[in-house]
């Protein structure tokens, strides 16, 4: 399969990628669209299949949506790749900072971090600034959130409050921003191929939860840490990352790597995915709620974007990096 793809030009790579990954969605669609045709009870049971219906259903809707964003990229050109993920980042920190008490001393803070470090750190992504964008955030924005707190006049719990939009920012913001970036990179021999570096770590990280979670549901395995994950245990998450890792091995061909890189990136992306979601996970218990958007109606219009690309967010920049410094680039 390496070679098979290696050997296709661009528009062949992309026509046969979408062939097979618009197939699966398309089927697994049909599929979801007969199982919630089926009479389910009033069990227990029941109501845990219809769960477990929504969040296949959401997991569908974000993989289209990937989809749609690496189509868009790939035709339209970097700039507007990069403002469809900046659209991510602010749907994605909307939720967030919903679900996170905020006092009116937080006001400047909020300003800065939407109309003032979100673009910033995109624009600095797509001027390829990239010793400044990776420092932007963590050392620069990091000491202006709270100088802007303070002066407000608000010490009523000011560190909680600064400590919650500082890692609000940087899994929405930084994290999501590596994701465009991996676009920009400049890989000898791959002819500006980069929209399918997006696409295949997408794919793994996405494959490598779904895996994860239909294995914790077969499996029955004692949860590592059960107040905060229910399907969180050792052999599921083995199965997950094992998955996402052969998968990534059988993608190599799209790829500036061969087989064995493409196998060590991907497990590396897929570790950090699976424990950034159960950290996200963590302080969704925290706040008291099960999901971001919350009970019922979602509160930004997005629909629990932010569950959907956690894992994400915590995998783009250490595959981001680890790329870049095993390239040398």
């Amino acid at each position: 399969m390496y070679q098979a793809l290696k050997n296709l030009s661009a528009t062949q790579q992309v026509g046969a990628l979408f062939t097979i990954v618009f197939g699966i969605l398309l089927l697994a669609s049909v599929v979801a669209v007969l199982l919630s045709m089926r009479e389910l009870g009033d069990s227990h049971r029941a109501e845990q299949q219809r769960s477990d219906m929504r969040n296949f259903e959401g997991v569908l809707r974000t993989s289209w949506l990937v989809m749609l964003v690496f189509w868009v990229g790939w035709l339209a050109g970097d700039w507007v790749a990069l403002s469809l993920f900046g659209l991510v980042s602010i749907f994605a920190l909307r939720e967030f900072m919903t679900l996170s008490p905020t006092r009116r001393g937080d006001h400047r803070s909020l300003v800065l971090a939407f109309f003032v470090v979100l673009p910033v750190q995109y624009a600095l992504v797509g001027n390829e600034l990239f010793n400044l964008f990776t420092v932007f955030i963590p050392v620069y924005v990091f000491l202006a959130i709270p100088v802007v707190s303070a002066l407000a006049n608000d010490p009523q719990r000011f560190l909680e409050r600064n400590a919650k939009l500082q890692w609000g920012i940087m899994v929405c913001i930084y994290g999501m921003s590596h994701v465009p970036a991996l676009l920009l990179l400049d890989f000898p021999h791959y002819d500006k191929k980069n929209a399918f570096l997006v696409f295949f770590l997408v794919l793994v990280v996405q494959t490598s939860m779904i895996a994860q979670h239909l294995a914790s549901r077969r499996l029955h395995k004692p949860p590592v840490a059960p107040e905060i994950s229910q399907s969180f245990n050792w052999p599921s998450w083995w199965v997950g990352i094992t998955v996402g890792s052969l998968l990534g091995a059988l993608l190599a061909g799209i790829t500036p790597f061969v087989p064995g890189q493409a196998f060590a990136l991907s497990f590396i992306a897929c570790v950090a995915g699976s424990f950034g979601h159960l950290v996200m996970k963590a302080l969704k218990r925290d706040r008291g709620i099960p999901i971001w958007r919350g009970q019922g109606t979602a509160v930004t219009g997005a629909a629990g974007l932010l569950d959907r690309v956690d894992a994400l967010c915590f995998a783009a920049p250490v595959f981001f990096h680890s790329v870049r410094w095993y390239f040398g680039l």
